[in-house]
Parts: C-alpha cells; sequence; structure tokens
C-alpha cells in the first residue's frame, strides 16, 4: 500500500533525491510493476524531466522554503487532478528548511490531501520539522552505503579505476554524491597532489612557507573541510603501513615510498597525535575558529610531527 506522505532522511549525497525519483516513477509507470519499465510513455517523459504529475519543489531562494512557495507549488496545485497518471507526486528538497509559516500552511495538506496525491519531504534533520507533520508521514532514514558498494558504483557507472575508486570510497563515508563531488572537475588530482606535496615539504617548511601553504590549502576547489578528511585518509595509511610493514592494502598505492619513509621517521605516539590535531582542527572550523589560525597549528603539529 502506497502511503500519502514519506519523509526522506540523511546526509547530503546519500541518494534521497535518487530515492524519490525512482520512487515517482515506479508509482507513475503505465506498467504497474515493483520497477519502472523505463519505457512507457510516462517514464520517457519522467527520464527527460517532462513527467507533467511529478512536480519538484523550487525555492528562490536557497536555505529557506517560504509559505508563499507552499502555497504557490503544492496547495495551490493538489486540487486540480493528475493530468495523465494515477497519481500526483510532489518533491520537496530541503524541508527542513521550511519555515514554521510554511510548515502549517503544508500541514493542512497533510491532514486532508486528495487520493492521488504523494509528497515526499526530502530532509537532513526530521526533527526540525513540526511534530505533526511528522506523524503524518512515514520516516525513512536513508543509510550510509558501504565503501565497497560505493566503489562499485564509481567503477561500473562512472569508470573510475580500481585505485582511484578505492580511495574515493574511502573518503566518501557511504555517500555516492560526496564521491562524484571529489572526482569532478579534476578536484581528486588537486587534493592528491596538494596533500602529496605537503608531506614532502612540511618537514623543511618556514614559517613564511607555512603562510603560503594556508592560502594554497583555503583555495582548494573542494573545500578546507574535505582537505581534512582527506589528509585524515593519509595518515590512516601512514598508520597502517608503520603497523603492518606492509603496501598491499594502503588506499594510495601509488605513493607507497613516501607513506613507507613517513611511517619510518614517525612513531606511533606522534601519528595519534597528528590525527588528534586533524579531528581538533575540523571542530574548531565547525565552531567558527578563524580557518587560517586553525591551519596553522595543524601545519606546525605536521612539522613537529
Amino acid at each position: 500500500m502506497i502511503n500519502h506522505a514519506y519523509i526522506l532522511q540523511g546526509e547530503a549525497g546519500m541518494g534521497k533525491k535518487m530515492i524519490a525519483d525512482t520512487f515517482a516513477i515506479t508509482v507513475q509507470c503505465e506498467r504497474g510493476e515493483e520497477e519502472p519499465c523505463m519505457t512507457c510513455h510516462s517514464c520517457k517523459q519522467a527520464l527527460s524531466g517532462n513527467q507533467p504529475d511529478i512536480r519538484y519543489l523550487i525555492p528562490e531562494k536557497e536555505g529557506v522554503i517560504k509559505v508563499n512557495e507552499i502555497r504557490e507549488q503544492v496547495i495551490g496545485d493538489v486540487a486540480i487532478k493528475p493530468y495523465s497518471s494515477p497519481y500526483k507526486v510532489y518533491i520537496i528538497p530541503d524541508a527542513d528548511t521550511m519555515n514554521a509559516a510554511a510548515q502549517n500552511a503544508l500541514l493542512k495538506t497533510l491532514e486532508e490531501p486528495p487520493a492521488y496525491v504523494i509528497i515526499l519531504l526530502l530532509c537532513k534533520n526530521a526533527e526540525l520539522l513540526l511534530e505533526t507533520i511528522r506523524s503524518r508521514c512515514i520516516l525513512l532514514n536513508i543509510r550510509p552505503l558501504t565503501d565497497e558498494q560505493v566503489k562499485t558504483y564509481l567503477m561500473q557507472n562512472m569508470q573510475i579505476p580500481d585505485y582511484k575508486a578505492t580511495i574515493c570510497a574511502a573518503f566518501a563515508r557511504g555517500s555516492i554524491g560526496r564521491a562524484k563531488m571529489l572526482l569532478k572537475n579534476d578536484d581528486f588530482e588537486e587534493l592528491r597532489q596538494e596533500t602529496s606535496q605537503l608531506l614532502k615539504s612540511i618537514p623543511s617548511m618556514d614559517i613564511m612557507e607555512i603562510s603560503e601553504e594556508i592560502k594554497r590549502i583555503s583555495g582548494l576547489s573542494v573545500g578546507i573541510t574535505e582537505f581534512l578528511d582527506y589528509l585524515y585518509l593519509w595518515y590512516r595509511d601512514i598508520l597502517l603501513c608503520k603497523a603492518t610493514g606492509k603496501t598491499e592494502k594502503l588506499l594510495h598505492l601509488e605513493d607507497r615510498q613516501m607513506i613507507g619513509m613517513i611511517a619510518d621517521r614517525c612513531s606511533y605516539e606522534s601519528i595519534a597525535h597528528v590525527l588528534a590535531v586533524i579531528e581538533e582542527t575540523k571542530a574548531r572550523i565547525n565552531a567558527n575558529v578563524n580557518p587560517d589560525m586553525a591551519l596553522e597549528l595543524l601545519l606546525l603539529a605536521l612539522k613537529e610531527n
């Protein structure tokens, strides 16, 4: 039985939109089976973004959904019966950014929806939605994928070579979207080269060179948080090499020689200290500490390592 409203909760990049799209295509498929045929008129319309009974709410401003947008794009439209399908499906991305007035307006539709209406609320945090909205929806928590699932997806769907897919999967933390972001526009190679060069050069850097390095890190297209996550993976490899003396299971196989050299000169305590400082740096930046100051403390810890 199909419910009239669902909440899809999960972090960005976890596939909420892909699941919502697939669900919408399936319920509108003319064959009426458990999976969409992708060949009927409705499926072809949906794949081209022209299915008239699948509606996406598009806010005027990113970060907030206002009451007039709910009224115009949902409430004012639900009374009109489907154009050519059994249902009208409304997909609301970032539903947890609805302001209080928008949520209260939507609540009236959720309380007494027409039989043909399905509403999909996509959000990171369902707790930001009114309890009265949550109680009228089925909550679906979108869990992270395994590294192996992400790796397989990248290799099969994006033709990414094995070694690069392995690193991206480890970096992505279960998120296909996060993995795609890293691979886009040569971000992956930029991040790899910057991290590799930093680890080679940091022991001999002076204060002026550290300042220049901070500027380069701040200017990376992927962002500081992604750089810190990636640096953590390098030190994961260094620790693994230190503990086992082997390189076969390293993520960065192409840099195994440098990783081995760093592992030889570092103690377990110093590696653990760097990993802790990376986490502290992320926490400082998330707490709105000046990023340059946080990065300076990190680079000084790397230099002392």
